[in-house]
C-alpha cells in the first residue's frame, strides 16, 4: 500500500552569511510512477523560518500545516516568536509522534531552517523518523536524491556565498540529484515547472518568484550542454 501513496523528494538547504536558502524539486512518486509533477515541498513556517518535507506527502503536508498553526498560536499567546531552538525542538516532537506510521512505511522526514537573530545567521536542522534532531553545518539535503545532491553541495559550497549564489548552488544540486535519482524531478522547461526556492534572512521569509527561479534553472540547463556533469570545483 505504501508504494501507492505519493512520496516527495528531494530537499536541499544552503547557508550563507546572514541567512539560509532552501529548495526542493517538484516531483512526487508512487512506486515507479510519477504521481505529481508540480508538488511543493518547501513552505513558510513563520516569518523567520522555513520547513521542507520528504517522505509520505500527505502526512508531511498535514504536519507542516499543524506546525505553522502552532507557531502562529504561540506568537499570539506569548506576544513574541518562539526561538529557533524552540521551533526545531517542537518539530522534533511532531516527527516523533508519527513514529507509529513511520514503522508502517509512512515516514516523514522534514528539514527546518530559521534565522537566528542572536547569531545573525541561518541555522539548518535535520531529523530522523524517530524524532532525532540534528543541527547541520553549512548545508544539508534529505530525500532519495540527497546523496547525489550532497555531493554537489560539498563541491560548490563557499562560506562567502551571496543569497543569489546560494540559490544557484541549490538548483545545481537538485539537477545533479535528478540526474542520478529517478524519484527527483529536474527543471521542466516546457511546462515551466521549476524548483521551489526560498530564503530566510533578517528581512524574513521570501519565496523566489517564478521568473527568478526560471532564470536560474535555464542557466543551469544551458550550462549542462557544454558540461553535462555541471561546474567543477578547483583542485587546489
Amino acid at each position: 500500500m505504501g508504494d501507492e501513496i505519493p512520496h516527495g523528494t528531494t530537499i536541499v538547504a544552503v547557508g550563507f552569511p546572514g541567512g539560509v536558502v532552501m529548495a526542493g524539486d517538484r516531483r512526487a512518486t508512487a512506486g515507479h510512477q510519477i504521481a505529481q509533477r508540480d508538488i511543493e515541498k518547501v513552505f513558510r513556517a513563520d516569518e523567520f523560518s522555513a520547513i521542507a518535507i520528504a517522505g509520505t506527502a500527505g502526512i508531511g503536508i498535514e504536519m507542516m500545516r499543524l506546525f505553522q498553526v502552532e507557531l502562529e498560536h504561540y506568537e499570539k499567546r506569548e506576544g513574541r516568536t518562539l526561538s529557533v531552538e524552540g521551533k526545531a525542538n517542537r518539530l522534533a516532537t511532531m516527527v516523533r509522534q508519527n513514529l507509529g506510521m513511520a514503522m508502517q512505511g509512512l515516514a516523514v522526514v522534514p528539514l527546518f531552517a530559521g534565522y537566528d537573530e542572536e547569531r545573525d545567521a541561518g541555522r539548518i536542522f535535520s531529523y530522523d523518523p524517530a524524532g532525532g534532531r540534528y543541527e547541520e553545518r553549512d548545508f544539508h539535503s534529505i530525500g532519495s536524491g540527497s546523496v547525489f545532491a550532497r555531493g554537489a553541495l560539498k563541491k560548490l559550497f563557499r562560506r562567502d556565498l551571496s543569497a543569489e549564489d546560494a540559490a544557484l548552488v541549490c538548483v545545481q544540486a537538485l539537477y545533479d540529484a535528478a540526474d542520478d535519482d529517478s524519484a527527483t524531478g529536474g527543471p521542466d522547461l516546457p511546462r515551466r515547472i521549476f524548483p521551489v526556492v526560498a530564503s530566510v534572512t533578517s528581512d524574513g521569509y521570501r519565496r523566489l518568484g517564478e521568473d527568478e527561479v526560471g532564470a536560474l534553472a535555464r542557466s543551469v540547463v544551458e550550462g549542462r550542454y557544454d558540461s553535462p556533469g555541471g561546474p567543477t570545483a578547483p583542485l587546489r
